[in-house]
């Protein structure tokens, strides 16, 4: 069964800000006239069928832990035999098929370096292949995020990060508790300071910290976008010299439908690329529309580009914060 559009703009309404309150369904129902108790069952129900993967936390990628992308050249006919190995490391948290000759693309979040270090030297040996690892030098923009209903524009935060992070050891356990979304109940932060033994006020006193710093990008429901017609997911690529990247990544990230630009090394000869955009929509045509329009703004069309797009979603969940989890 479907979201009914009443359904579809609540999720839309809290893609971001997700109160941090005693509780917080209680205040999100009352946006749309319900109450508690019937807003918390259109939430379960729109997990359980699908529709959003969880509400919590988008963390900015090495803040609390860290990050890489990474790809494989592997062989068409090896290829499903390779995604089952990427997708059973633990620390992988998104594997897609996408259109090139490096065709198997996997993010993977742990505690630090070393973490992501041994996940990509496990795949090598269950594989045999050769990843290329690809961190993230520079992000220009962070805010993944849908619109559901009638077409806006998506919210463009500053990239940079805000205000002054003080790290706390509580945060890394508050984002492992949290890393497959609040409890879906009244009081969801009290639900998560019992099974972390603090008080409810710590909770939400530490997120509001990660969130207006920075640390966390976006605090909200995290929909799949493929359940709402979004199935053109592009990765573009540039090689841009290095001098001009900043200002072509500014150019790229003013176009809305741009839903992530970061910049990256390149790995000659294979990838001589050095910055990326996430575009998601409906048709590839629409796709590369929006590639014409800031190839346009930025005078870029005639800078070697490619534009990746994804086949098949092998794996897809929110960052691993759990040290438990990090060693299944």
């Amino acid at each position: 069964m479907s979201p009914n559009t009443a359904e579809l703009t609540l999720v839309d309404r809290w893609q971001h800000n997700f109160p941090l309150v005693d509780k917080p369904f209680e205040v999100v129902g009352r946006s749309a006239a319900l109450n508690e108790r019937e807003t918390i069952g259109i939430f379960r129900r729109l997990h359980e069928i699908g529709v959003i993967s969880r509400i919590g936390a988008v963390v900015r990628p090495n803040t609390v832990g860290a990050s890489t992308l990474a790809a494989l050249q592997v062989p068409l006919e090896r290829l499903e035999e390779v995604a089952a190995i990427v997708s059973r490391e633990p620390l992988v948290t998104h594997n897609y098929e996408r259109t090139h000759a490096l065709n198997l693309w996997f993010v993977i979040a742990g505690a630090d370096a070393r973490a992501i270090a041994t996940t990509i030297e496990s795949i090598k040996r269950q594989t045999g292949l050769q990843a290329i690892d690809l961190p993230m030098l520079s992000a220009y923009h962070l805010g993944l995020g849908f619109p559901l209903g009638a077409a806006r524009a998506a919210k463009r935060e500053p990239a940079g990060l805000r205000g002054d992070y003080r790290p706390d050891p509580r945060d890394r356990s508050i984002l492992a508790a949290i890393e497959d979304g609040l409890p879906l109940v009244e009081q969801p932060y009290r639900a998560v300071a019992e099974q972390l033994d603090l008080d409810q006020d710590e909770i939400i006193d530490r997120l509001d910290h990660l969130t207006s710093a920075g640390i966390v990008t976006r605090f909200g429901c995290v929909v799949r976008h493929d359940k709402f017609g979004y199935n053109s997911n592009a990765m573009a690529v540039w090689d841009v010299p290095d001098d001009m990247v900043d200002l072509v990544a500014e150019s790229f990230t003013r176009n809305p439908n741009v839903t992530l630009c970061y910049r990256r090394p390149r790995h000659l000869p294979l990838w001589p690329y050095n910055i990326f955009c996430m575009i998601h929509a409906r048709a590839r045509q629409d796709a590369y529309a929006v590639i014409d329009e800031i190839n346009l703004l930025a005078d870029t069309g005639l800078n070697r580009q490619a534009v990746l797009f994804s086949t098949r979603c092998f794996k897809q969940r929110g960052a691993v914060f759990s040290e438990a989890r990090g060693l299944n």
